[in-house]
């Protein structure tokens, strides 16, 4: 082999793989080059996370091969992908979350002693030192499942790292993270590279991959489409090629409207204080309005949002709906036909949904009274027509894969989830949408999909509560935009006063503000 040409460090050839009639991946090859970072794009459930799990040992191909640096390789378990020097950190997170920080690091393999104890002084201060290195500042004590989502994420991403890969599997890892998070992970990316290792990235942001990828490659329904460098494709490129067609236009346009159009509050918080971070937070929400709530992970919004939905205690101040003082003891409560308030959460897998039930039954779950057949005492008589003919209605509206309705939603690609987290909101006929960061992990077709849905909903007279992660989103989406900092509300501004430069400087604690001190 010419040296100068050494061979890829990753190589699918006419790779297959089905469950049952379905084709995940079709006669898919792509090679990686070595000590480059290459991006792997398609829309959810084109076969991208299939792929990864072949390459990570999870699944075998049905046909085809898979070579690392030229060899070809048979990946029949996780560990003969260790042995071959991949390590993955998945979007679906692998953390037990009823395990210490540290027990999630040593995870599947420990070292031991002769007498088989662990030798955990020295490991956790091993485990410690790479935490360290990498900036993350964690208990290393705690139970997983009591870390945020991004804190999470990023301990799954340093457990990877902490074997010592020489091609490293990244899927999704943005799609929990923001700001200053973002930037943390290109800077490990680019160490890694700078270190040798091949990186293979999967992500639905074209910032990122332009910032962190030298190569790409595009699936679509489980095949290839294109591969070649990032800088020969324009992001209108990319998108067609991803999704099969051209999105004139990302955002939908914001209804016109002033000051003098906006009707009474349906929603308002006074002096409200929650949880560990939110503190004397008034602002005010109105049917037919999209409104924006930015800041960097950690300032108060999750708070914010799960007060609004009765899921924390409020500690002080008040929420009013209908200029009423409410009081939400529960999720119960918001669900109320008076109130009817809708929250789809940060995490869609752990908060959102049932994996093991199916679509029809996650959809209807919060409002399956409502389906209790007429004239019949208790429990179990659920009128099955009337609830498939209800969420099978909605579906089409979201244009959710139609075998949804009756398989495992655990089943599904994370945008079909989402829609369906959504679609439960729109079978309970809510009128308050809590929208925590909904297009996180899926793909640009999907979003454009739920950039429309919101706006419609907003446009038919319901009111949006909307936080994103992707300031883009905010600018184009919201109608106002409220911007938290350590938990208080320190900027309001209005739908002409919206770009991505003025929203970044005040979630970074500028002194950029609008109508200072008025209820928003």
């Amino acid at each position: 082999m010419n040296q100068s040409h050494p061979p890829p460090a990753v190589a699918l050839a006419g790779v297959s793989k089905s469950f049952g009639a379905t084709k995940a991946v079709s006669e898919v090859s792509f090679a990686v080059r070595p000590g480059t970072v290459h991006a792997l794009l398609g829309e959810n459930g084109a076969g991208k996370s299939t792929t990864m799990k072949l390459l990570s040992g999870l699944i075998e191909p049905d046909a085809g091969s898979i070579s690392i640096d030229g060899r070809v390789v048979r990946l029949r378990s996780a560990r003969d992908a260790h042995r071959a020097g991949i390590q993955t950190a998945f979007q679906e997170l692998t953390l037990v979350r009823d395990l210490s920080v540290l027990d999630n690091m040593l995870i599947p393999a420990a070292p031991a002693s002769l007498i088989g104890t662990l030798r955990r002084r020295r490991v956790a201060e091993e485990v410690a030192a790479h935490f360290e290195r990498l900036g993350i500042r964690v208990d290393l004590h705690v139970e997983a499942g009591r870390l945020d989502l991004a804190q999470r994420q990023k301990i799954e991403i340093a457990r990877a790292l902490y074997r010592k890969p020489r091609i490293l599997l990244l899927d999704e890892p943005t799609s929990a993270l923001a700001g200053s998070d973002v930037d943390w992970l290109g800077d490990l990316i680019a160490d890694a590279r700078a270190h040798g290792v091949t990186v293979l990235f999967i992500s639905h942001r074209m910032p990122e991959v332009r910032a962190f990828c030298e190569d790409m490659t595009i699936l679509r329904n489980g095949r290839h489409v294109a591969s070649g460098r990032v800088g020969d494709f324009s992001d209108a490129e990319v998108v067609e090629m991803i999704i099969g067609r051209s999105l004139d236009q990302t955002f939908p346009p914001r209804r016109a409207g002033g000051e003098a159009d906006r009707p009474a509050p349906v929603l308002e918080t006074r002096g409200l204080c929650a949880g560990a971070k939110l503190r004397d937070v008034d602002l005010a929400l109105r049917p037919g309005e999209i409104l924006g709530v930015a800041g960097l992970q950690g300032m108060g919004q999750k708070e914010l949002f799960s007060a609004c939905f009765g899921a924390v205690p409020v500690k002080a101040g008040e929420i009013r709906v209908d200029g009423k003082p409410v009081h939400l003891s529960s999720p119960a409560d918001a669900l109320h036909p008076s109130l009817r308030i809708g929250f789809v959460p940060e995490d869609r897998k752990t908060e959102g949904l049932f994996l093991k039930l199916d679509g029809t039954t996650n959809a209807s779950l919060p409002v399956i009274s409502r389906f209790r057949r007429k004239g019949l005492p208790g429990f179990g008589f659920i009128d099955r027509a009337a609830e498939r003919e209800e969420t099978d209605r909605v579906f089409a509206v979201l244009d959710v894969a139609a075998v949804a309705a009756f398989k495992e939603a655990g089943a599904f690609s994370g945008g079909n989830q989402q829609k369906i987290a959504v679609a439960k909101w729109l079978v309970a006929q809510s009128r308050i949408l809590l929208l925590f960061d909904p297009t996180r992990g899926i793909d640009v077709g999907t979003k454009h999909q739920l950039y429309e849905l919101i706006r419609a909903f907003a446009d038919a007279g319901g009111a949006v509560l909307f936080h994103s992660t992707e300031i883009p989103e905010l600018v184009h989406l919201s109608d106002r935009v409220v911007v938290l900092y350590e938990g208080r509300v320190t900027a309001r501004l209005e739908a002409d006063a919206l770009d991505e430069r003025t929203i970044m400087a005040t979630v970074l604690g500028g002194d950029v503000r609008s109508g200072e001190g008025a209820i928003a």
